[in-house]
């Protein structure tokens, strides 16, 4: 016969949940990712009504019907549209539960290093409506080292830079926690936004989303291309006309576009990197950087870094999931969740206890 407790773990999970600008992932113990889906609502202009989250509201992106408009509640890492924010978290959240339950025991959060006390307390209060007992919140540098496999009794100091949609995260980790980090709110979709500025402007063609997502990941790369001349096919609409159009772009011209918000990166990544004690310093020289994220899969970012930088540069396993696999990894050491969460206790106070096992 199966006992209480076993039967509390069946219908509860532990979550790790990584909210980000672009993407929301939620990974559960025991059985890895189960959400990856656009951090996108598509609202009805008319009743403020939300009528599709995640991968339904992105399909929309770009083709909306006549009242319908397509957000994202994240600006930045942290919530810019609270109520939004809420709603989206709480579908995400139903969705990734194990046969439907309702309960879920705890989840780990994580959350850029700048974040101010009133953008923490949004994110916690919006997973905690989201009928979670437990919060916790850790720091994205340190879960995305975790993720890529630093290990929390490591004492020699690893570099992790995570790169997102929105933000930059330079994570110096030693010992398992953080001694160093900076965090820039700019990252791979500064590259989408002046693609579109360069086709609006210099080729007079108008062009959505979905269409410099797919130049920045089929047709741009971090490093100048061997044979500069190769082109693509973009349309859009006319600036001029606003009729439908198309354009020959070659990597010579999207090269250029890309490299200057690359360097702006790697300019961080160089700046930090000088700030470090002497003892720090050497174990990064030693072992050199790991890079994170979604934008670590921008052909030739780590071949552009090293040569920046003049330090070993590696693609973590899974860039995109380095993030919410460290999370996920905290559920099997408490002590050492417990210490690496950044919760203010009145913010906690009100969340229920878990159950014991």
């Amino acid at each position: 016969m199966l006992r209480i407790s076993s039967l509390k773990k069946l219908v509860t999970d532990s979550m790790a949940i990584d909210l980000g600008t672009a993407s929301t992932i939620i990974a559960v113990k025991g059985r890895g990712v189960v959400l990856d889906e656009p951090s996108l609502v598509a609202i009805n202009e008319m009743t403020e009504e939300i009528v599709a989250f995640g991968e339904e509201a992105g399909d929309m992106t770009g083709r909306e019907g006549r009242d319908i408009v397509v957000r994202a509640p994240l600006i930045g890492g942290v919530v810019g549209d609270f109520e939004r924010t809420k709603k989206m978290l709480a579908h995400f959240v139903k969705k990734a539960k194990t046969g439907g339950s309702q309960v879920s025991l705890q989840a780990v959060m994580s959350m850029v290093s700048d974040v101010t006390h009133v953008e923490q307390r949004a994110l916690l209060n919006a997973a905690e409506e989201s009928h979670i007992g437990k919060v916790f919140m850790m720091e994205e540098g340190l879960a995305a080292a975790f993720g890529a496999g630093v290990l929390p009794t490591d004492k020699r100091a690893s570099a992790i830079i995570d790169i997102g949609a929105a933000t930059t995260n330079i994570a110096i980790v030693a010992k398992g926690t953080i001694v160093h980090s900076k965090s820039e709110r700019y990252g791979s979709s500064s590259i989408n936004e002046a693609l579109a500025t360069h086709l609006r402007r210099h080729r007079g063609l108008q062009v959505g989303e979905e269409t410099t997502e797919f130049l920045k990941t089929t047709f741009a790369s971090a490093y100048l291309p061997d044979d500069i001349s190769k082109s693509i096919v973009v349309r859009g609409r006319d600036v001029q006309t606003g009729s439908p159009a198309a354009v020959d772009i070659t990597t010579g011209e999207v090269y250029p576009i890309v490299e200057a918000i690359v360097r702006k990166i790697a300019e961080t990544v160089r700046d930090t990197l000088t700030e470090l004690r002497p003892e720090v310093a050497a174990d990064i020289y030693d072992r050199g950087v790991i890079l994170t994220g979604g934008g670590a899969l921008l052909d030739g970012i780590d071949k552009y870094l090293r040569g920046f930088i003049n330090l070993p540069v590696i693609v973590s396993d899974e860039p995109r999931y380095a993030t919410v696999n460290g999370l996920v990894k905290m559920f099997d050491d408490p002590k050492l969740l417990e210490r690496v969460s950044r919760n203010e206790l009145s913010v906690l106070q009100n969340a229920e206890i878990p159950f014991e096992a």
